[in-house]
């Protein structure tokens, strides 16, 4: 790379930390500017999320008091996590590198749609259960650990826009804030980055120099991110998924 190659991988790694703590789709700012210093696709995929990891570490940290009282319900989603994210990893390796170009956008794009609805969603199940007298599960049951899980395994696979998935699915299933609900998912993240990179280390070629810079600009952006993230009302914090979400398909498409 040369020094301004370095300079703009460090930047958007950077950026990718910030954005992956409040939304998620970091990836959308790494990827293409490691494809654009001549790096083949999947080396760049592999590279990228090995690098991400310090920033998803530190955007965690950044939301640890939204963590509190989670710790049973985080150990139960991160088994599914750590599972999805290995599959997800293996798939990436074993299938050609132009298949997540058809599947990812509309992944993207049902997760958009969950958003958006999310708030209509969850007033109809909280009247259902006042009549009913349920109640919701903790854990959101198995319906949402499935979920998590294959949203885990496009995770390892191709990174972008996991948080979007992540926070639509529990955002529809449990009964708690976007703000813990947003803690819980940079957890998620995390422990899918690190299963995939683990992996990728052993089974994948990568290119150090990337990782290091990457790692570097994440960890700097994460703790950044998680306090912009705190300050912003659900109404914001929807709208930056959605738009975020909406820029992950553009760039997913024009591809």
């Amino acid at each position: 790379m040369t020094p301004w190659e370095m300079l703009a991988v460090f930047a958007a790694g950077a950026g990718a930390g910030a954005v992956n703590t409040v939304v998620g789709s970091g990836s959308l700012i790494t990827f293409p500017v490691l494809l654009a210093t001549g790096m083949p696709p999947v080396t760049a995929a592999v590279s990228n999320t090995l690098g991400v990891i310090p920033g998803s570490i530190s955007g965690a940290i950044g939301y640890r008091t939204e963590l509190s009282g989670q710790s049973r319900r985080i150990l139960k989603m991160s088994v599914g996590a750590l599972l999805g994210g290995l599959t997800g990893a293996t798939l990436l390796l074993a299938l050609p590198a132009t298949a997540f170009e058809k599947i990812v956008p509309a992944l993207v794009g049902l997760a958009l749609v969950l958003v958006i609805l999310q708030p209509r969603i969850s007033k109809s199940v909280r009247r259902r259960r006042e009549r009913t007298g349920g109640s919701a599960r903790p854990d959101g049951g198995p319906l949402l650990f499935t979920g998590l899980t294959l949203a885990s395994v496009y995770g390892g696979y191709f990174p972008a826009a996991q948080g979007i998935i992540y926070m639509s699915l529990m955002g529809v299933l449990l009964d708690e804030t976007l703000q813990r609900l947003n803690a819980v998912k940079n957890i998620l993240v995390a422990v899918v980055n690190a299963v995939a990179a683990l992996f990728f280390l052993f089974s994948a070629d990568f290119d150090w120099t990337a990782v290091v810079l990457i790692a570097a600009g994440s960890a700097f952006g994460g703790p950044f991110g998680a306090k912009v993230g705190r300050r912003l009302s659900p109404a914001v914090l929807r709208i930056l998924i959605v738009a975020v979400g909406t820029a992950a398909i553009v760039q997913l498409l024009r591809h």
